[in-house]
């Protein structure tokens, strides 16, 4: 819905459009068999599929395309992945900090909390040369505004 609203305001058609849930069941093909994958913090990386790999709100995301590798369940990461839980993030993190990083990096935010600090997050670019096997890089891009959702520190 975020995307449909922003094309609207931009009055501008899309070119492509990537499924990338990461907590979702796809209805898949899998060694010979029609199975349901449920993937928890992935993304589907079956052969020649496109699907988007974040970073954090400060960091790179990546265009990929998947490989197809049986023994990942066609998989790879769904982002960085969290290096502290939201709770954490809340707790133990400095929002000053937070906005002079993104400041720094001509980040605008117009909405988050804590527990979505970049600092809360994983080196996006060690993530990516761990999974190297499983998709190959189309893209990369960087963020200039940030919308997220408000405090999910209940989801602990």
């Amino acid at each position: 819905m975020i995307h449909e609203k922003v094309l609207k305001d931009l009055g501008v058609e899309r070119m492509a459009k990537i499924e990338n849930h990461h907590n979702f069941a796809w209805k898949e093909q899998y060694k010979g068999k029609e199975l349901m994958v449920h993937r928890k913090g992935a993304t589907p990386a079956a052969e020649g599929i496109l699907g988007i790999i974040p970073g954090s709100m400060a960091s790179d995301g990546f265009l990929v395309r998947g490989k197809g590798v049986e023994s990942s369940i066609n998989s790879a990461s769904h982002g960085a992945g969290r290096q502290m839980s939201r709770t954490q993030a809340i707790k133990n993190l400095n929002k000053q900090d937070m906005l002079q990083m993104l400041n720094d990096q001509g980040v605008t935010l117009i909405g988050s909390n804590m527990d979505e600090a970049p600092m809360a997050y994983k080196d996006i670019h060690t993530v990516m040369a761990a999974q190297e096997d499983l998709v190959d890089i189309v893209a990369n891009f960087s963020p200039k505004i940030v919308r997220m959702a408000d405090d999910g520190s209940r989801e602990d």
